[in-house]
């Protein structure tokens, strides 16, 4: 998603009434008593909380055309001021494709990189968007660093072969430590979204639901969990697919058979091109690093809003 906050320098200057006459070449005299007029600057620095989110009907429909006025934002229970609102078409998008290569898939392993390559096609623009290729087994590996060439992303994703156990927590961790974090925090106009395809029976991680989840919020990355359970029958892979992406503002997809595989990438491209986007000033100025809760409510029956469940506050 973006960045989720940042820091406003907002400067305070007090100035001599003398300041509005015609600048001429100061002497030294008149440049020293300025300086010791001077008064000085103000820094104070607040947490600018930036929120992409979509809007659904009760059919699962995306809506548009609503506005500020139909939404209220609340950090930890408490009511923040909405300074911008907008609808977000075209922002840049950082994807990473996470693929299970897992024995527990093999048997789908072939529609699951076609149906990829495909959604990559349609999703990214040269020049403007970027994605990257991990596939995990036992532990990840980095097939395609990040690329808006279609080609080298379509191979990296056919080269990928089946074998091994299922680290899927260690590989979510590794794509948003390693490639979606940056040293500043990330820009706040770049949507950073992992699309995870995987059958969610974990084996074989260090890291936890947990971690995973935790580096993924502090990345600002959106999980789109596609489950490669196709018996039609819930199981706690599902679950936890399902958990991943709703504790980032995301979605999980069950397809049942190869080509509902299209209809849920074109689903995520869409909503990916659909949001809305607001932010405020949070109303919490401390610097202390803690998880804040974000609720977004519309007062609008029958909607519902879609979006990351909070945000790490900075730390000194």
């Amino acid at each position: 998603m973006k960045k989720v906050f940042g820091s406003l320098l907002i400067g305070i200057f007090l100035a001599a009434a003398s300041s509005a006459q015609t600048a001429k070449t100061p002497n030294p005299s008149q440049s020293t008593a300025q300086a010791q007029n001077q008064v000085p600057q103000i820094r104070v620095r607040v947490n600018l909380v930036n929120v992409l989110f979509t809007v659904v009907n009760k059919k699962d429909e995306l809506v548009p055309n609503l506005t500020k006025d139909d939404f209220t934002v609340y950090e930890d229970g408490k009511p923040q001021k909405i300074l911008f609102f907008g609808r977000d078409t075209s922002l840049p998008l950082r994807i990473g494709v996470l693929i299970d290569t897992s024995n527990s898939i093999r048997l789908r392993l072939r529609f699951e990189q076609e149906a990829a390559i495909d959604f990559l096609d349609d999703i990214v623009r040269p020049e403007t968007d970027e994605a990257f290729v991990v596939g995990f087994d036992a532990e990840p590996v980095m097939i395609q660093d990040y690329t808006d060439d279609l080609d080298k992303l379509s191979q990296a994703i056919r080269s990928l072969r089946a074998g091994g156990g299922t680290g899927l927590y260690d590989a979510i961790y590794y794509a948003c430590k390693e490639k979606m974090i940056y040293n500043p925090a990330p820009q706040p106009y770049l949507r950073r979204v992992l699309i995870v395809v995987s059958d969610g029976q974990d084996n074989f991680s260090e890291h936890s639901r947990e971690e995973a989840v935790s580096m993924a919020q502090k990345a600002e990355a959106t999980i789109y969990a596609i489950s490669t359970n196709w018996t039609g029958i819930d199981t706690r892979g599902d679950k936890v697919l399902e958990q991943l992406a709703k504790e980032t503002g995301g979605q999980m997809f069950q397809p049942r058979e190869a080509s509902d595989l299209a209809v849920d990438y074109k689903r995520i491209a869409k909503e990916l091109r659909s949001q809305y986007n607001l932010a405020y000033v949070s109303t919490n100025t401390a610097h202390d690093g803690t998880f804040r809760k974000i609720t977004i409510k519309t007062d609008k029956k029958g909607l519902r809003v879609q979006a990351k469940p909070g945000y790490f506050a900075p730390s000194e």
